[in-house]
């Protein structure tokens, strides 16, 4: 029992030791007292640093990408002739095996059929060009539901009518209002000089995506239309657009789509597959660039950390030479008092650190409630900064950080080793 208590006595006193060393009375009088609290200070700066990067880095992906698939899908299914145009000019049947249950490949959430035909809107005023995207009954607009400002969505269900959505900017531009009805006029293939085929819409939703390319161009209603203009039967659209239920997983399901979809027997009746990321790759190259900001940005502030924690480690052990001196000499192993001043540095950064996590939450939490800073939608694609929240990543960089600080710590605290205590207790 004695032997037990005794090693139970060995394994605390450096605990024990670091925790009279915090509580000392005259320590907020000494040197170090300004050190540890730009310590402290560093350490807190720099996990908010890293806790708002993270979490705008990775919200401004998710946004964009959740923008850029809601009017594409995740992968793009249509004819090769098709692969180069935002247009449809050579129709696909429905009667696939893929459509609509996409069965031969898993983790394949939606599959819709649309078509998009290239026109022009006429008003008294203005006139625009525009891609008209037809869709159908299995049209997923729950992916559109969040950037509808006003009206509805259109009812392309029942029988064919006249209504559409379309965008704030193209209804600024062609001075257009929820209600009002104008003039689409859509070229005829392949019929030389023929008078355009002219169809009168009606706006019943206007939508803002926050993503020029897109809400300078689409407006979107029944796909019925474009059959009847490109005299296609019922069962024959312009492409298929495919939902994943991983986008991470987005280029590995492109490639089994696109072999699920590939007749070997006739290569020139196979359709063609391109996922969103190389249709659209200079957004998506774009929003890799953030993953290397944020590199950039933890390394920096995990530096500024650990070097000001070790001028922090310093002073302190200089502060205490004397005492290092008589734990020596009272036969106390130099692991054991470097022990004591790990375990005080580690009291510095979890003090830092909560200060950080307080703070960054809190700004994280303000931004997701009540989008405090705006962005221009010209360059970033959305109006007001996207972060993401999860205790996940918060709890790896608490814990890298850690980690990172007192393994660099492990270097300075070896000044311990070379203090000699006689020279140490006569240290003044």
């Amino acid at each position: 029992m004695e032997t037990a208590t005794s090693i139970g006595t060995t394994l605390n006193l450096e605990y024990f030791i670091a925790k009279r060393l915090i509580a000392a009375k005259g320590r907020k009088s000494t040197i170090s007292a300004p050190i540890i609290k730009i310590a402290v200070t560093a350490i807190a700066i720099g996990m908010v640093m890293m806790i708002l990067s993270v979490a705008t880095g990775i919200g401004l992906q998710q946004k964009i990408r959740e923008k850029v698939s809601a009017f594409n899908g995740h992968i793009i299914i249509s004819n090769y002739d098709d692969n180069q145009s935002e247009v449809s000019s050579k129709p696909i049947s429905t009667r696939q095996d893929f459509y609509p249950k996409f069965k031969g490949v898993t983790g394949i959430e939606h599959v819709q059929a649309v078509a998009s035909k290239a026109g022009i809107i006429r008003t008294a005023d203005a006139f625009e060009g525009i891609i008209f995207k037809g869709v159908g009954k299995d049209y997923a607009w729950k992916n559109l539901d969040e950037f509808l400002l006003e009206g509805k969505l259109p009812n392309v269900s029942a029988k064919l009518n006249d209504e559409v959505i379309v965008s704030r900017f193209l209804a600024d531009r062609l001075k257009l209002k929820l209600g009002d009805r104008f003039n689409t006029f859509f070229m005829k293939e392949g019929e030389g000089n023929q008078k355009p085929n002219l169809r009168v819409f009606r706006i019943v939703g206007i939508y803002a995506s926050g993503l020029q390319e897109f809400d300078a161009t689409y407006i979107l209603g029944d796909i019925r239309h474009l059959q009847r203009i490109n005299k296609w039967r019922p069962d024959q659209v312009g492409s298929f657009e495919v939902f994943v239920r991983d986008f991470t997983q987005i280029e590995q399901k492109g490639r089994e789509v696109y072999e699920s979809t590939f007749d070997a027997t006739d290569p020139t009746a196979a359709l063609d597959t391109k996922t969103i990321i190389e249709k659209y790759y200079y957004i998506f190259d774009w929003l890799q660039l953030f993953d290397f900001n944020i590199l950039v940005i933890l390394v920096v502030m995990i530096l500024v950390a650990t070097i000001n924690m070790v001028v922090a480690l310093l002073v302190i052990i200089l502060e205490r030479t004397q005492m290092i001196g008589i734990l020596k000499s009272l036969g106390t192993t130099n692991w054991s008092v470097r022990k004591v001043f790990l375990y005080n540095a580690s009291y510095i950064i979890v003090r830092g650190l909560l200060w950080g996590n307080t703070i960054g939450i809190l700004l994280v939490v303000l931004q997701q409630q009540f989008g405090l800073i705006k962005l221009n939608p010209e360059n970033y694609y959305v109006s007001v900064a996207p972060v993401y929240f999860s205790f996940g990543y918060i709890l790896l960089l608490n814990l890298g950080t850690m980690l990172i600080c007192l393994l660099v710590l492990l270097l300075p605290s070896y000044i311990i080793t070379k203090i000699s205590p006689v020279r140490a207790i006569r240290f003044d």
